[in-house]
């Protein structure tokens, strides 16, 4: 037949056949009742079927939206270096393109849940109405009937109408799908749906499945594991649990069975496969550094910076996948926590069990399934929280049980208490009740590197590094001496350290400050005052100083407001150790301050930097082409709070601290060290801070209600060694560098205990030598000598003047003749 018959022919059959239709149609409906029955019927579900099309489908959700939709995607945390260190997520997803997805995988999911994907237009008529004959065989039983949905369909129910199980959101549903079909590819399509499809234990999406039930990645995935995957849709809490394991395998094998059906797979690969065990893993928790204060405190800077959920905005925490590069040093914040809980532990001793770290009650349930919506446990040695179920039991959140010793017999059901194994059982361990924390920092950046907020943050989110306010004591004393340098004193002015009184009104009447110890007497020099701790003569600094100066120069480092009173100068007034670090940061950074920070910037889910901690403006540095000016440089970062020559003294005054001062443990370390230890009244509170030109840090030890630590704790023997601790677990990151002096300081030698200055000798290493180098800003050194000495000198030297005069006169009468006076010759320093 040719081109032209053939056309000719269909044209022909086209005309014909409807009118010998129409014919049969007319011939028959006079006479025949059930043809004008059941053409009256299919007319009103046809009107039917295009109402309700019009009715349902006019207030849907727009399918174009999904053109734009966005995964909900966690938040990734990397640490200093670039690791991921932990990631917030309520729910674990990672999205993949669609060339990501092993085809393997991808012929599972066709073959478990619709196998004629790629060819019908969102709808599958044939299982939509095994689906609507299945939903009539259990209408009225509670059983749900199946879905017989398309996967376009379970895109559409997933991201645009939810769950509801009725005939309505059905039919929504199935138009939503071919109007998916019109605006979306099916590899768009698909890569929607395998990467948002719930498969359980909180996954979402096949790489996330993949990880959760064999931690492996979906590309490296076996035949009978990505099988397994695509089993889930249909019961993704029932496949992955232990009890429904053989329904798994059932399920699992008959999709393999698909796939050998549908030519994807060979009946032996089939087979093999089906040999398989199902190879699941436990339960694993999403990877994270033990850095649990830290990470808390970048939490909740972000969900201030950027919301929580995605009703928050695009970048919100748990739903915008953002990418947050920290300053955390993994390295550093492990010995930051071990050097801390030794110390707690340390102080603990053998005081044994000190009551339950927290009490549930038997009434509300199962306890062990309490103790695991708690979220309390702990990880130190093998140490693990447990709750007592019974006097002398003791269950885990694994629903485990074992025998508890070691307990007091007031411990009862529902005390929450640490263990650690013995024998058979387990035996009772005891938490320490005393508290701190340690916090370090990068003083050029303000970078926090480390912060440990108490023995374990599993325990509970209180972070005393950053939120508990306590009283710093000795620790404020070197800005005390800074406002008293900057007012014109020097290290080397003699304070007495003497008795201080001062009328506080007829209410109160005298106040007397003392010495930590008692003791005091004689007129020292500024540094030995600080170096042995002195109260009198800090008290008397100030007084000389005043005291307004004292309060704004604590202020400005921003360790506090504080009122004019003396007490504050001892380190009465409440701060954390975030501040004091801040502050004595300020000190080894030439007295320029960096705002303490955990981010360094974050990234959206495109990769766009959206927020920047150091947002400083480098003007030129992005030029497409040099211009031949010298390269562009950043302004340099920070507020000046100090004069630089002052924070240099007192760093070099501090170093004396730890030469042959309180801080003098740490000495041993042989690192150029400068700090400060602080013990306030009780003692309630025991703190060290100080560090290098590289790392500064801070510590305390207290109970969290403040109460007496006990008669021999001193920040020397109770923080200093958390801090020894520290560097010589870190001992490679600490350099032997010295701290360098700023332009206009002058170093000069004097005698350590009078102040003096000195020409002759040479100070040594000898940390107890008498002759040290001193830092002193220009026109502020001492004299060669004091002006009694230079009275003194005049004294003697007038005296010799007379008794050579008469020897002189009595030679000259002996021999007749006169010599002239020798020349005098004046001191040519300088006298106050």
């Amino acid at each position: 037949m040719s081109d032209q018959s053939a056309l000719h022919y269909y044209r022909y059959r086209i005309s014909r056949d409807p009118k010998r239709l129409i014919a049969w149609f007319n011939d028959n409906w006079a006479h025949n009742r059930k043809l004008r029955f059941a053409s009256y019927l299919g007319g009103v579900a046809v009107v039917m079927l295009v109402l309700a099309w019009a009715t349902l489908g006019r207030n849907l959700p727009d399918a174009e939206s999904l053109l734009e939709y966005e995964t909900p995607l966690p938040t990734v945390v990397r640490g200093i270096d670039g690791e991921i260190v932990h990631t917030y997520a309520r729910e674990r997803r990672v999205q993949l393109q669609y060339v990501d997805f092993p085809d393997r995988l991808i012929e599972a999911y066709l073959s478990a849940e619709d196998k004629t994907f790629f060819s019908h237009g969102g709808v599958d008529i044939t299982g939509t109405a095994n689906a609507a004959i299945d939903y009539v065989t259990k209408f009225g039983s509670g059983e749900r009937a199946v879905g017989g949905s398309t996967i376009t369909q379970q895109v559409a129910k997933n991201l645009l109408l939810g769950d509801e199980y009725s005939i309505t959101r059905k039919l929504k549903e199935m138009i939503l799908a071919t109007r998916i079909e019109s605006v979306l590819t099916k590899e768009e399509i698909l890569e929607l749906y395998l990467n948002e499809i719930p498969l359980g234990r909180r996954s979402f999406g096949v790489q996330a499945a993949a990880r959760a039930y064999f931690d492996k990645d979906v590309g490296d995935l076996d035949l009978h594991e990505m099988a397994f995957l695509a089993i889930l849709p249909k019961a993704p809490e029932r496949y992955g649990r232990e009890r429904y394991r053989d329904l798994a395998i059932v399920r699992r094998n008959f999709v393999l069975d698909q796939m050998v059906a549908n030519d994807f797979i060979s009946s032996e690969e089939g087979a093999a496969a089906k040999r398989m065990d199902l190879g699941l893993v436990q339960q694993r928790s999403t990877r994270s550094a033990d850095a649990g204060y830290f990470l808390e405190e970048v939490r909740r800077q972000l969900i201030d910076e950027f919301g929580e959920t995605a009703d928050d905005g695009r970048n919100s925490v748990y739903s915008g996948g953002l990418w947050v590069r920290t300053s955390l040093d993994t390295e550093l914040q492990d010995a930051a926590r071990d050097a801390l809980r030794a110390q707690l532990i340390s102080y603990h001793g053998n005081r044994g069990f000190t009551g339950p770290i927290a009490t549930l009650n038997p009434d509300n349930g199962n306890l062990t399934s309490q103790l695991a919506s708690s979220n309390i446990s702990i990880n130190y040695r093998d140490w693990r929280v447990g709750v007592v179920t019974a006097p002398g039991r003791i269950g885990f959140t694994d629903g485990t049980e074992f025998a508890l010793s070691g307990g007091p017999a007031s411990l009862g059901p529902g005390d929450v208490v640490a263990a650690a194994p013995s024998g058979t059982g387990y035996a009772i361990r005891g938490v320490p009740e005393v508290s701190g924390a340690f916090l370090a920092e990068a003083p050029q950046t303000g970078r926090i590197l480390a912060m440990q907020g108490g023995f374990d943050s599993r325990l509970g989110s209180f972070n005393r590094a950053t939120q508990a306010l306590r009283q710093p004591g000795s620790t404020i004393k070197p800005f005390v001496y800074a406002a008293a340098l900057d007012q014109g004193m020097t290290p080397a002015t003699q304070v007495p350290d003497q008795t201080f009184c001062v009328w506080q009104g007829a209410n109160l009447g005298e106040k007397c400050f003392r010495n930590f110890g008692g003791g005091g007497g004689g007129v020292h020099t500024m540094r030995w005052g600080l170096e042995q701790s002195r109260n009198l003569m800090t008290v008397h600094i100030a007084d000389d100083t005043g005291m307004d100066n004292v309060i704004n120069t604590i202020d400005r480092v921003g360790i506090g407001e504080y009122e004019p009173y003396y007490s504050f100068a001892l380190g009465a007034g409440d701060t954390t150790v975030a501040r004091m670090v801040n502050a004595y940061a300020a000190l080894a950074n030439w007295g320029r301050q960096n705002a303490g920070s955990v981010i360094d910037y974050v990234q959206d889910r495109d990769g766009r930097v959206i927020f920047r901690t150091d947002a400083r403006d480098c003007s030129g540095c992005n030029m497409e082409e040099w211009d031949g000016q010298p390269m562009p440089r950043f302004d340099v970062s920070g507020r000046q709070v100090l004069d630089p020559r002052t924070a240099f003294q007192m760093v070099h005054m501090l170093q004396g601290v730890v030469t042959r001062g309180t801080a003098v443990r740490l000495r041993s370390l042989e690192l150029p060290l400068f700090g400060k230890t602080g013990t306030t009244n009780g003692p309630t509170n025991a703190w060290f801070v100080g560090g290098s030109p590289e790392i500064v840090a801070g510590m305390y030890v207290g109970f969290d209600q403040p109460r007496n630590l006990g008669g021999w704790v001193q920040g020397g023997n109770t923080a200093g060694p958390i801090m020894k601790r520290f560097i010589e677990a870190t001992k490679d990151r600490w350099t032997a560098e010295d701290f360098v002096a700023p332009p206009g300081v002058r170093m000069v030698k004097i005698d350590r205990r009078s102040g003096k200055r000195v020409f002759d000798g040479t100070p040594s290493g000898d940390p107890t030598a008498a002759i040290i180098w001193e830092a002193f800003k220009p026109d502020t050194e001492p004299p060669r000598a004091t002006r009694s000495d230079a009275i003194a000198a005049k004294r003697n030297e007038i005296l010799e003047l007379i008794r050579r005069g008469r020897q002189g006169a009595t030679s000259a009468a002996a021999n007749g003749r006169g010599d002239e006076p020798s020349d005098f010759v004046e001191d040519q320093g300088g006298i106050y």
